[in-house]
């Protein structure tokens, strides 16, 4: 606000500080614009190892490192389809009232998990149980982020399961643009529903752009078989023709 103030008073004098202040603008608000496109281009990458690699300094400051290190190491392996990872942080963390306040990220976790593995009606119901939590006391622009989260996992548990509603595919792509940590996720869920309507050109496109998945991650699988589905070749069967 005083930066504001004292700007258009200079403005105000000489016409010819707008160049000093556009300068100075740019200089406060290019850096951490180009942060935030790195971290997101870094978290659409799939590349689980860098991600945990770049949240090591949190990861070591965070409160109550013995349950949230392991919580945020799950989440992370879990956002990229690693069952076993996931899983194992999540016994390594520890039980207590940090566990039991940390509800909200314990059932992101714990749905993904379950979609991944096939437990379908677990996974709608943990989202479902998601969705009724209350809101964290936070802002406006939190609060929202918190609500297209849960929307989308509810959307993705629902797709999975074939019974997605008029309203998910929304609530996939909000989720998506709110927190690139779940695209692929939510850009999986979204070839399930292209496949289940018939367009499978739209669920090729969708996978097109896809990494190259390790084969201990669930999206190696989904994307293969989606890409049969759509009528598309598995990588697999390419190189096993070649």
């Amino acid at each position: 606000m005083f930066f504001a103030i004292v700007s258009a008073r200079l403005v105000a004098q000489d016409p010819r500080y707008v160049l000093l202040v556009a300068l100075v603008l740019v200089g406060f608000l290019v850096p951490p614009l180009l942060a935030r496109r790195r971290m997101r281009r870094l978290l659409m990458s799939g590349d689980v190892a860098l991600v945990l690699g770049s949240w090591q300094r949190s990861l070591s400051r965070v409160t109550y490192p013995e349950t949230m290190a392991p919580l945020m190491t799950a989440t992370a392996y879990a956002a990229y389809g690693f069952i076993d990872p996931a899983r194992r942080a999540l016994d390594r963390a520890a039980k207590g009232p940090a566990w039991e306040a940390a509800v909200e990220q314990r059932l992101f976790v714990e749905a993904l998990l379950d979609v991944y593995e096939g437990e379908r009606d677990q996974a709608m119901a943990k989202a479902e149980e998601l969705e009724k939590l209350p809101l964290p006391p936070a802002g406006f622009w939190i609060r929202r982020k918190v609500t297209r989260l849960r929307s989308g996992v509810a959307a993705l548990a629902r797709a999975f399961a074939h019974a997605s509603t008029a309203e998910d595919l929304r609530a996939l792509r909000s989720a998506a643009r709110s927190s690139p940590l779940v695209h692929w996720a939510m850009r999986y869920a979204e070839a399930v529903i292209a496949v289940d309507a018939g367009r499978r050109s739209e669920a090729r496109a969708l996978l097109s752009a896809a990494p190259t998945w390790p084969a201990d991650s669930a999206f190696r699988a989904f994307h293969e078989e989606l890409l049969v589905a759509s009528g598309g070749t598995p990588a697999s069967r390419v190189t096993a023709g070649g």
